[in-house]
């Protein structure tokens, strides 16, 4: 069974399947913010995102991140590595990238396995 949440005719913010979680790409609702807040707060959407699937950040097996622009790699990996516990990290790519909107300075996409 395939299960969709908040899906529209282009996509839906979370797929379940087989006891693994998809989101789709997460980033800040505020891109006026610097890049350490959107950060945190597109980490915040996820772990939102993770619980209401029957997941959360220990079991992400996978990351997909957008950088805006390689200069904030070293900041991005010391948020991340607090973000995530220790012991759980997953597999990951990070390329830099076009965003959507102008300001998005960093997106994030994971797939993990439900608890």
């Amino acid at each position: 069974m395939i299960e969709r949440i908040d899906t529209t005719e282009r996509l839906s913010s979370t797929v379940i399947h087989n006891g693994v979680v998809y989101l789709s790409g997460q980033f800040a609702e505020d891109d006026t913010q610097n890049f350490e807040h959107q950060t945190t707060s597109m980490f915040a959407k996820i772990d939102k995102l993770l619980e209401a699937a029957g997941s959360s950040r220990s079991h992400i097996l996978s990351a997909i991140i957008y950088l805006k622009t390689t200069a904030d790699y070293a900041e991005f990996n010391t948020l991340w590595n607090s973000w995530l516990p220790d012991g759980t990290a997953p597999t990951r790519t990070c390329v830099q990238a076009e965003m959507a909107r102008d300001n998005m300075l960093v997106e994030v996409s994971v797939i993990a396995a439900e608890k």
